[in-house]
Parts: structure tokens; sequence; C-alpha cells
């Protein structure tokens, strides 16, 4: 082998140990990089964001999407506005998501607000139904008559927490004891002979913790499984829809009448109570927590 040929073996024998030192480079650091969120894993919409194992929500829209009658846009709206419940209505953690009967029960979170509460009775009066009232304790304390106007026109009470801490279930079982106490005592303030049989916890964030203290103190935990979104304010026809599409024998079904602009919720009972009631019997729930 002469001079020139043990060069080239030289030259190449160099390449190839430069070409392995920077293969293990590029494997060494892109081990050191985390990895990218999987595809659909994470979404930022408007709404905020969105996980692969939540239902993706809507921005809000002051007028509200006008319904769509397809056959496809019906399943898109059954998917969007029916909570799984496992058989037997038994919810997360043993909390309850339907009536247990034939019956659909309308059920209202976050008042009493001094605007809606009071037409949202207005409207439940005119068409002879009565529903379940999720109130949140500073303020049933803070208007004390509207819990008497509510137990009047004989709607069922509900406990929602006092201030609607979302992150009630994560604190200690003492806490929990004390929040669902107090908020009980500013209703029965109210109202002293008022069963208060029910109890849901703010954004159906159920742990096992609050479903045991909310059933020591003998309230039964109250989920749903239609779900609406009214909370985001999409409009009175979209609410509406949302309802009566989703409905079903035994939905107990999600609005509010309180935490922000209500008046489109007060609006579509209008449009949604004459459906429901020549489908269904709507009901309030039974004061003594059963179903």
């Amino acid at each position: 082998m002469g001079p020139r040929t043990s060069g080239r073996t030289a030259a190449a024998v160099v390449v190839l140990v430069l070409a392995a030192l920077l293969g293990s480079a590029y494997t060494l650091g892109r081990g050191l990089v985390p990895e990218e969120p999987r595809p659909g894993a994470v979404t930022n919409t408007a709404a905020g964001t969105q996980y692969a194992d939540q239902p993706a929500q809507s921005p809000p829209s002051d007028a509200g999407p006008s319904a769509d009658p397809s056959p496809e846009g019906a399943a898109a709206d059954q998917d969007a506005g029916r909570q799984h419940a496992t058989e037997g209505g038994d919810g997360l953690f043993g909390s309850r998501v339907t009536t247990g009967s034939r019956r659909v029960a309308l059920t209202f979170d976050d008042g009493p607000h001094p605007d809606y509460t009071p037409q949202v009775l207005d409207v439940l009066r005119e068409f002879g139904v009565r529903a379940t009232f999720c109130v949140v304790g500073e303020n049933a304390q803070s208007h004390p008559y509207l819990i008497q106007a509510i137990v009047a026109d004989g709607h069922t009470l509900c406990n929602h927490s006092w201030r609607h801490d979302v992150q009630l279930g994560r604190r200690s079982p003492d806490l929990i004891r004390a929040d669902l106490l107090r908020t009980n005592e500013a209703i029965r303030a109210a109202a002293p002979d008022a069963p208060i049989a029910w109890y849901r916890q703010p954004g159906g964030a159920w742990t096992y913790p609050v479903v045991s203290v909310a059933e020591e103190l003998g309230m039964t935990p109250l989920h749903w499984n239609v779900d609406p979104s009214d909370w985001q304010a999409p409009g009175a026809l979209r609410i509406a829809t949302m309802v009566t599409r989703t409905a079903t024998a035994g939905s107990v079904v999600l609005l509010h009448d309180a935490g922000g602009d209500r008046q489109g919720t007060v609006d579509a009972l209008r449009h949604m109570l004459p459906e429901l009631a020549s489908r269904f019997e709507l009901e309030a729930l039974p004061v003594d927590g059963t179903t």
C-alpha cells in the first residue's frame, strides 16, 4: 500500500469517526429536549386551553349561532350537551345524574340573583313548572327574600357551597363540613322549615371527601347529564335547542340564574318549556333527596 492510499484510508476513518460522534450528539440532544404535545392533546381556543379528555368549549356569542337542523347538527349537539353517566344514574363518586324516573328536572345554579331569579320564577310560574335551585350561601344571605320566593312557589332547594368554591372537594373534611353547614344556615335563616336535601359541587368537581360530607349532613350529591353551557351566554336559541335536543327521560338539566348575564337563560325558558312539557313531566326534585 503506497503513501497516497494510506492517506485516503486514514481520511476515511476520520470521517466515519466524526459522523459517529455527531450522530451520538444529536441523539443525546433529542433525549434532553421535552417531547412536543401530541396532536390534539392540547388546544388553545378563544375559550381557553382545552385538553383531549375534556369537551371543547365554544367561545361566547352575544346573539348565539342559529340552530343547525340537520341530522349531523343534532348529533353534534347531543354529544356536546349530554354528559356520560354510568348505568343506574350514578355519576362521579356516587353523585346523582338522573331523576331515577321518566321525569325531567330543571336545575338552576349560582343564585339567587336579584335580576334573574325573579324572572326565572315568573316564567316557571307562567308554565306551571317546578324546578330545583342550587343556591350559593353568600347569595342566600344577601337576598333572603328570594329564597322565600323560591320556597313559596314550591321549588326545591339545593346547597351549592358558600361562595362557589370549585376546589372545595380538595379541602379537608372539616373545612368542607364548615362550608356546607354555613350555607345551610344562611338558607334556613331565610326559610327555617325548608328542607335542604341536595348538594351540588361547583364545577361538578366531585371528590370522595365532599360526597362523604354531603351525605353525612343528609344531602344527596346532585350532578347533571344535560349541560347547554348557558354560563357561556351563547344566546337563548342555542340554549333552548341544546336542552330540547339532548334531554331524555330522567334527565337533570343544568342551567344558571346567576354568575353572569343570565338573560339568555331566562329567554330560553320560553322557547324550551312548551316542548319539554309536551314530551316529559317536569319536576322539582324530591325534598327528601331520593330519586
